[in-house]
């Protein structure tokens, strides 16, 4: 009796693990209609600029004196949320080090990776070679734009402008 009940059961269980996408029925959307995603999804129409990245930021203005203000509170994000990734100097830490980011991406590249870092990494070869380096993907902090302009600041003010 044993024998039988281990079979039935072994026999639901493979047959319960098979594949199920291979079904007849179609109920997928009508393929001609856009979907909801990339409706939604603005990085999925835009074609990616090396230049500005994928994001909303298309110009930022920098001003061609330091906002002090706004670079301090740089400062204390960097330390909270960028500094056990990210040194100050060229050396690489988990991340690359930031000395010099702001002579080498432009300001809204800068921007657009900060608040937006995976859709970045999925599409720019420069990135994808950095994570080739580095073996772990810039996480997601969820700062604000405010938050992202002002570390954009701080990595300025890093990058020696007065």
């Amino acid at each position: 009796m044993y024998k039988l009940t281990f079979f039935v059961v072994a026999f639901v269980m493979l047959t319960s693990c098979g594949d199920k996408t291979k079904t007849n029925d179609d109920f997928s959307k009508d393929a001609a209609a856009p979907s909801e995603e990339s409706a939604t999804n603005p990085t999925d129409a835009v074609a990616y600029d090396p230049n500005r990245g994928i994001g909303k930021h298309t110009s930022v203005d920098l001003g061609d004196k330091l906002d002090e203000a706004m670079a301090a509170e740089g400062e204390k994000i960097q330390s909270v949320k960028c500094s056990s990734c990210h040194k100050l100097t060229d050396e690489k830490l988990v991340g690359p080090g930031w000395k010099g980011v702001t002579l080498r991406q432009k300001p809204e590249w800068i921007m657009n990776f900060i608040t937006n870092p995976d859709p970045m990494i999925d599409k720019d070869p420069a990135l994808q070679a950095q994570l080739e380096l580095c073996l772990v993907r810039m996480p997601n902090q969820a700062l604000t734009d405010i938050d992202a302009r002002n570390l954009l600041e701080f990595m300025r003010k890093n990058d020696g402008v007065k």
